[in-house]
Order: structure tokens, then C-alpha cells, then sequence
């Protein structure tokens, strides 16, 4: 009898992604012969290839909000071709709908979402809201007959141990050099970030009580301004200190951080790179709720004032003081940092 093959459709952001990451253990659990093949955008993609239970992954250039009906039919060609049984849609939105329907995959899972009517044979009634975001994913696996547990798998990447040796070769980095990461963008809106002056003392605070170790700036293009700021305000200047923000890809980030000893980040994607390759680190959070999309780790630790006025889930701060993110002090984060349990040197690193 042929194996299952399951499409899933992933969500747009790495973070979600990574949340979602429960799903598909549970699934494989349930059948390890079954194929699981995602769908995903192309910058999201790095991340699924690194979860175990993910076959394969199907990368698409389609620009989140637009409807690009031209390519969406190309792709359900594609994957019509592959012969999937089923497909869980986990975005909401309809146009995520549309490549299965296209395709004519026989069962396709997924919320109501955006009226949604005949593209899923399973629309599943929206989930308690206050339920975490891991959880709200994980519940699609009931549609299908699965007994979803009240403690979920922990998501989990694995790092290629290749890659980790290229990019460590590539900035100079001997294997017993420590890393420590700090990630200081957050795509949604600076009202997740927490300023750049206290990056920049944290940075002042690890150079000096780790003088064998690098500390790395972390992100993408977009935070790269915001990297220069902390280099620019770090005393004294430190030639250990470096801006790698828009100088790698996220798989190079990935390698970096399954390496680092220690990782502080706002509340984003490599957040939850960091505690899916169960590494040390301290989360930032101002205005989201560690409650709804904490980093799912042992070895996390998330700081968050919880004021009056958060969570707000704005991008930017409505009443233009940002406490929730300035309050939280350097000092706080360096002592949260050294109450982390040591991972140093274990990796979690695949051998190819």
C-alpha cells in the first residue's frame, strides 16, 4: 500500500511556521510512513527544511496580499502532478486556498477563515482565541481523527552540520570560538523592538565579561540600521563586536545560531529559530503577549513587564514612550542571560 502524502500549506512568517511545527509532528507521529511536503514561501523555506518531519519543501515567490492568479495556477499544476491525498491550509486568508483546490488534492483542512466556501472540504470552526498559536495550529489535527495532547511536541530544527562549518569558516570563526547572538529587529514594527541603546550596553556588558567571545548582530537588510546604532553606541569599540545583519541568509542565521551560547532577541523569527534549536537565550517582549507566541523552550527565558497598556499588538507604540520595552534594563536582560542553563558547546547539528 503506497505511503500518504500530505501537502501543508505554511504560513507566511517564521515565527508561525515554527509554531506550526507541533502539527507536523503529530502527523508523522501518527503515520511515519507518510510523506509531508510544504508549501512555502521563499523566505520561510530555510526553516522547514531543517524540521524532521518535513520530506520536502515546495518554494513559491508568492508576495504576501497579492492574489498573483497567473503563478497560483502554475504551482497547482505542479503540485497536481504529485498526487497528495491531503492538504492542511494553515493560513487563513483565501488565496492560500486556491493552489489545492486547483490542485483537486481530495481532503483539504483548514479554518473557515476568509469565506472560504467549496475551496476546503474541512473548513474547522476557529479555535478558542486565547488559546496559543502553537495550540490553535495543532487543533487541525483533530479533523483528521487525531487525539490532540494537552502538552504538545516542542518544536525542533536541525541544524546541517555542513552549513555550520561553511559559515563559521566563511567569517573566521575557529570551532571552540563562543558566539553569542543578539537579534535585535522584529519585522512587525518597532513597537517589538527593544531600542538599540540598550543593545548597545548589553553588547558593552558581554564583551567585557566574555573576552574569548563574538558577539554577533543578527537579522536582515531591514535591520541593519538599526545593528549600525548599536555598534555606534557600544563602548568601548570592539573589533569582536560584529553587524552581520543582511550578510547572511536565513539558513546561514540558523547554522550561526545553532552554535551561539547564548541568544537575546525580540519577540520574531529567530526567536523561535533559537528556542526550536533549544539554545539559551532571553526573549524580549513590549508590545505582544509571551502568552499567545512565547519561544517554546526549556532554555527560554521571556522578559515582559506586562503594563496597563500591554499587550496593545500595535506595530508602532500609541502613546509614544515605550515602556513596556524601555523598562526592561540591560542589567535585567545580562542577569536573565546568566541564569539561562549553559548549552555551550552542545549543538544540535546533523552530521550529512
Amino acid at each position: 500500500m503506497p505511503s500518504m502524502k500530505t501537502l501543508v500549506i505554511a504560513p507566511n512568517w517564521i515565527g508561525d511556521a515554527l509554531m506550526a511545527q507541533p502539527l507536523l509532528t503529530l502527523l508523522k507521529q501518527a503515520d511515519p510512513s507518510q510523506k509531508i511536503v510544504c508549501l512555502a514561501p521563499r523566505w520561510v523555506a530555510p526553516v522547514l527544511e531543517a524540521m524532521p518531519e518535513v520530506d520536502r519543501v515546495l518554494s513559491t515567490e508568492l508576495a504576501h496580499g497579492r492574489l498573483q492568479w497567473k503563478l497560483r495556477r502554475q504551482f497547482a499544476q505542479a503540485v497536481r502532478a504529485l498526487h497528495f491525498d491531503r492538504v492542511f491550509v494553515l493560513p487563513n486568508s483565501l488565496k492560500s486556498a486556491l493552489i489545492p483546490w486547483l490542485a483537486r488534492i481530495p481532503q483539504r483542512i483548514g479554518y473557515r477563515g476568509e469565506a472560504r466556501y467549496g475551496l476546503l472540504d474541512r473548513r474547522v470552526k476557529g479555535p478558542d482565541p486565547s488559546l496559543a498559536m502553537s495550540e490553535r495550529y495543532a487543533a487541525l489535527a483533530g479533523a483528521v481523527g487525531l487525539t490532540v495532547p494537552k502538552v504538545l511536541p516542542l518544536p525542533r530544527l536541525i541544524a546541517d552540520s555542513i552549513a555550520v562549518e561553511a559559515v563559521r569558516m566563511r567569517f573566521g570563526f575557529g570551532a571552540f570560538t563562543e558566539l553569542v547572538a543578539l537579534c535585535p529587529g522584529a519585522e512587525f514594527g518597532p513597537a517589538k523592538r527593544w531600542p538599540a541603546a540598550h543593545f548597545a550596553t548589553l553588547a558593552s556588558t558581554l564583551l567585557a565579561d566574555r573576552p574569548r567571545a563574538r558577539v554577533l548582530l543578527l537579522g536582515g537588510k531591514g535591520d541593519r540600521a538599526i545593528a549600525d546604532a548599536i555598534v555606534a553606541g557600544t563602548t568601548p569599540a570592539d573589533t569582536r563586536l560584529l553587524n552581520l545583519c543582511g550578510e547572511t541568509d536565513l539558513g546561514e542565521a540558523i547554522a550561526l545560531i545553532a552554535t551561539s551560547s547564548a541568544i537575546v532577541s525580540n519577540d520574531s523569527g529567530l526567536m523561535h529559530v533559537a528556542a526550536a534549536l533549544s539554545r539559551p537565550q532571553v526573549a524580549l517582549f513590549g508590545s505582544s503577549d509571551p502568552r499567545h507566541t512565547p519561544p517554546l523552550s526549556p532554555h527560554a527565558k521571556a522578559l515582559w513587564l506586562h503594563l496597563d497598556c500591554s499587550p496593545c499588538f500595535e506595530r508602532v507604540c500609541p502613546l509614544g514612550h515605550l515602556n513596556c520595552l524601555v523598562g526592561i534594563t540591560p542589567r535585567r536582560v545580562f542577569d536573565s542571560m546568566q541564569n539561562t542553563s549553559p548549552a555551550f558547546p552542545t549543538r544540535p547539528v546533523a552530521d550529512r
